[in-house]
């Protein structure tokens, strides 16, 4: 169907007046309050025919509106890798952690992005996998690397990091190196771990050119 967002833009935001419905680059986004997650999931499945869950991921908006800082190039890098950033918060984001869901009606042939903020800490929002089976992996994926809690979900568990890790690593404060590293210890004859060893470098790649119109 084309140029259904505006269409779709209107039916939404008539059927929910409670969200916030909008179009940005050709893609329909609804802004929905934790409370109503569920029930508005349910809604767009059983009204609006979005049967599929495609993705469904989180976000940390922690460090979201950050004004950029100077970049100095000297003989060792570049201090953008490794300077502390002062913070400016967008107003707009008043919670750290939000929960996004890309749905797919087939038989409308629509796409809807749906936005969620996972309220409290830890974070938490309504399960949707007894809407979608598909969730179930997409919620894990959330807890184990944003730690956001999905109330209802039958298995919440970790489902890419390692028994035992301790923390969350897609969070904007938990450190590039992680906090440790394991290798496995010939004479215990088992994986072993300890406090990383790897030295705080600059991340971005250092440029040198041999020509005059650099030089000093």
């Amino acid at each position: 169907m084309a140029n259904y967002q505006t269409t779709l833009q209107t039916q939404l935001q008539t059927r929910f007046p409670n969200t916030t419905v909008t179009i940005a680059l050709n893609e329909v986004t609804m802004e929905v309050p934790n409370a109503d997650i569920f029930s508005v999931c349910q809604t767009l499945r059983d009204e609006f025919n979005f049967e599929q869950l495609i993705d469904l991921c989180g976000i940390d908006y922690s460090a979201y509106g950050q004004v950029n800082w100077d970049v100095k190039a000297n003989n060792t890098g570049f201090s953008r890798g490794i300077a502390t950033q002062e913070t400016a918060k967008n107003d707009n984001i008043n919670q750290a952690f939000a929960v996004v869901y890309h749905l797919l009606s087939v038989k409308n042939n629509q796409r809807l992005r749906v936005r969620a903020v996972a309220e409290g800490e830890p974070p938490r929002i309504a399960s949707v996998i007894t809407l979608w089976t598909s969730a179930n992996w997409y919620e894990r994926e959330a807890f184990d690397l944003f730690g956001i809690l999905f109330e209802g979900h039958p298995d919440l568990r970790r489902i890419l990091t390692d028994y035992g890790f301790i923390g969350h690593p897609f969070r904007k404060d938990f450190p590039l190196t992680g906090h440790v590293e394991m290798r496995y210890d010939p004479e215990k004859k088992r994986v072993v771990y300890e406090p990383v060893s790897i030295e705080t470098r600059t991340l971005v790649p250092r440029v040198i050119r041999h020509d005059n119109r650099y030089d000093a």
